[in-house]
């Protein structure tokens, strides 16, 4: 399976039913990740990466191949946690989740990670247009 069949097989969905748990094993063994949001203020990570992110309003997540980093404060983080942080920030790309920015979807998402689209949609009506990528397309550092 690559991003666009699975793409294509998520494409429709409706909200809370975006994939099963047997969609997401396959998209873990095949290195895809699959981003999509829920409620007002999440990011959804499933398939090779199995996270979320708050996001309420819209924000950028900064992902690497080893997933979403996570979000780094001077007052509340070790040194150890900073150092991870900014070893990991140079090969990590941005993903954009957008809230409310293109009319009949409230989430939307802008990187220049290589992807494909899919919509999810909540009772008939376009509620996400979510993306697919592959994980190894991050392995090789930022663009």
């Amino acid at each position: 399976m690559n991003a666009k069949e699975l793409a294509a097989k998520l494409s429709g969905r409706e909200y809370n039913c975006e994939i099963t748990d047997a969609e997401a094993k396959q998209a873990k063994d095949a290195g895809l990740v699959v981003v999509f949001g829920a409620s007002d203020d999440l990011i959804e990570f499933r398939g090779a990466i199995h996270d979320e992110g708050g996001c309420y309003d819209g924000g950028e997540i900064l992902f690497d191949s080893k997933g979403a980093l996570p979000s780094w404060g001077v007052a509340s983080d070790s040194e150890e946690s900073a150092e991870a942080y900014f070893e990991r920030k140079p090969n990590a790309r941005k993903i954009e989740a957008l809230w409310a920015n293109e009319p009949g979807y409230s989430w939307t998402y802008k990187t220049d990670i290589p992807h494909e689209t899919f919509e999810i949609v909540e009772d008939g009506e376009p509620y996400c247009r979510g993306v697919v990528f592959a994980l190894a397309d991050l392995e090789s550092g930022a663009a």
